[in-house]
């Protein structure tokens, strides 16, 4: 199955001004084989094989020299001296697209990186595929929450794996290789069980100090166990968004996973069917819209800019896009009937905003798109394209 990610020509363009491109994302979310689509004449190299690894530690002037004129150089989080040798060679160079990076960790995280190669490298995120890409393959996509179910990760679709096989066996390479290579926690079966409970808490506010209390463990604890989730592309956190209108707001942001099969994995769902009336239906669908809206805006180079905005009387718009010199509210339901009061939350922020229903979004679980004078009706297939 050929799958061209929709990030390729943002990739294509970037190697020809930066000598370095980053592009990192979770594990197993394609980063190598778009990296290998995109430059395939390059070679290839992992530092996960130990003998290349060891080569590159004892000598990595000479390891790098092999690659004149180009190379492609995986899980490279795993060697993280190797960026200051990059930084000689592209400074001598100045040849664009010498060495393509990639690692399933976010570099953004890494001192090293930033240090060495900041002002050489652009830094590019692939999450797992989106909406577009797919419907683009000619994958059929099903309903809410057939997609909910069976997640975006490609080999889910590339070797046609059912989703009760394959999330169990990623989630636990996950545990016992990216979790323990960031921090070394004693206690695995802890940590297994702080993931599901996040999974339990898609879309809602995230209290650390109620999670670390109903876990036995200190609000620095899951922090920190959070700040691992973060950096390994397993949940993304959604700000609130400042702007007050004179209002009190709630200041903590809401919790998300990169990837609604993965979050109903962890939450035990056997099926898609069980989300036509799991009590999470509708945070899934957000999550997922969310996600899709990220990936979207990531493949075209551009930050998310994503926020969502609720006062303490409970008025709330569930994202909220912040270009700067535009905002759009955009409402998430499920429902695959348009009910009136769905757009309460958008009529409550356009009116203390002054915002314009015409940039506001209602993204539903149809298929038909229309616009009314509240704002624009659109189908969760297509919400992406929108923004």
């Amino acid at each position: 199955m050929n799958i061209i990610r929709n990030i390729q020509p943002k990739l294509l363009a970037m190697a020809k001004k930066m000598p370095v491109i980053a592009i990192n994302g979770p594990r197993q979310s394609g980063k190598t084989y778009t990296a290998k689509q995109a430059f395939p004449k390059y070679p290839y190299v992992t530092l996960e094989d130990r003998d290349i690894r060891a080569f590159a530690e004892a000598d990595p002037r000479r390891f790098l020299d092999q690659y004149k004129s180009g190379v492609i150089l995986d899980e490279v989080q795993r060697m993280p001296d190797l960026f200051s040798y990059i930084q000689t060679i592209v400074d001598a160079s100045g040849k664009p697209g010498r060495f393509i990076l990639t690692g399933s960790m976010n570099f953004l995280l890494l001192e090293s990186i930033s240090q060495s190669l900041a002002g050489r490298v652009a830094m590019l995120k692939l999450l797992p595929l989106s909406i577009s890409e797919l419907v683009q393959a000619g994958i059929k996509i099903g309903k809410p929450e057939d997609a909910m179910f069976r997640g975006f990760y490609p080999r889910i679709y590339s070797a046609k794996l059912a989703p009760g096989d394959w999330y169990p066996s990623y989630t636990e390479t996950y545990i016992e290789r990216d979790v323990r290579q960031i921090k070394n926690i004693s206690d695995l079966g802890v940590f297994r069980k702080f993931l599901r409970m996040c999974a339990g808490r898609v879309g809602q506010l995230l209290n650390l100090t109620e999670l670390g209390n109903q876990l036995g463990i200190t609000y620095h604890t899951v922090r920190s166990w959070i700040g691992i989730l973060e950096t390994s592309f397993t949940v993304f956190l959604l700000e609130p968004h400042y702007t007050n209108f004179s209002k009190r707001l709630v200041k903590m942001p809401k919790l998300y996973f990169y990837d609604t099969g993965l979050a109903s994995s962890l939450l035990g769902i056997q099926d898609a069917k069980q989300l036509q009336t799991h009590y999470l239906r509708g945070a899934l669908f957000e999550n997922m819209v969310i996600a899709d809206i990220m990936k979207a805006r990531y493949n075209d180079g551009r930050q998310p800019n994503l926020y969502f905005w609720r006062d303490r009387s409970g008025n709330e718009v569930d994202c909220l896009i912040d270009d700067g010199t535009r905002q759009i509210p955009i409402e998430i339901k499920s429902a695959t009937t348009i009910a009136a009061d769905f757009f309460k939350g958008l009529n409550y922020w356009n009116k203390l905003s002054g915002g314009d229903p015409k940039n506001s979004l209602l993204v539903y679980g149809g298929d038909t798109n229309s616009i009314r004078t509240n704002g624009s009706v659109v189908s969760w297939k297509d919400a992406a394209a929108k923004v």
